[in-house]
């Protein structure tokens, strides 16, 4: 797959590997692998991996949300839509909505850390800081080592 002793560098190769895929299988809005995942796949270093997404950002074909990922864009798009609001807010208020609906109920437990990573493919601080703004908010509690429950209703934020 890379020519290792070629004399294109390996960041570019990566790129068009990259490039490739967005244009066959990736629509816009989807995530792109992470820097991470990169680096398993094709064995460099995070430099490396870093530069290749560089090399597709530049080319207007994906943007970086930090502590999100990068994400493909539509035709004619450079960034992230409009001014969107930080990811952990658009979590947080998704589970708000669900402890509203009742869909999970006082004193029940909300998904784990782990499997709110897995449902939004977001990084596991920013789901910290979705459950944080919750707590604060008064609508769910943690309890240490046991995880996060939905307040009782009288506690709920008017």
């Amino acid at each position: 797959m890379l020519n290792r002793e070629g004399d294109t560098y390996l960041y570019l190769q990566i790129s068009e590997v990259l490039r490739s895929r967005i244009r066959a299988e990736l629509s816009p809005g989807d995530p792109l692998i992470s820097e991470a995942e990169i680096q398993r796949e094709f064995k460099v270093a995070r430099t490396t991996a870093r530069r290749a997404i560089r090399v597709l950002r530049n080319q207007g074909l994906v943007h970086t949300r930090q502590g999100e990922g990068t994400f493909v864009n539509g035709p004619g798009q450079s960034g992230p839509v409009g001014r969107q609001a930080p990811f952990y807010r658009h979590i947080a208020g998704e589970i708000r909505e669900r402890i509203k609906r009742r869909e999970f109920v006082s004193r029940e437990q909300i998904p784990s850390e782990v499997e709110l990573v897995r449902q939004y493919g977001a990084a596991r601080e920013t789901v910290r800081r979705a459950i944080s703004l919750l707590r604060e908010e008064g609508w769910v509690y943690s309890v240490p080592h046991r995880g996060s429950y939905v307040s009782p209703r009288e506690k709920w934020p008017v």
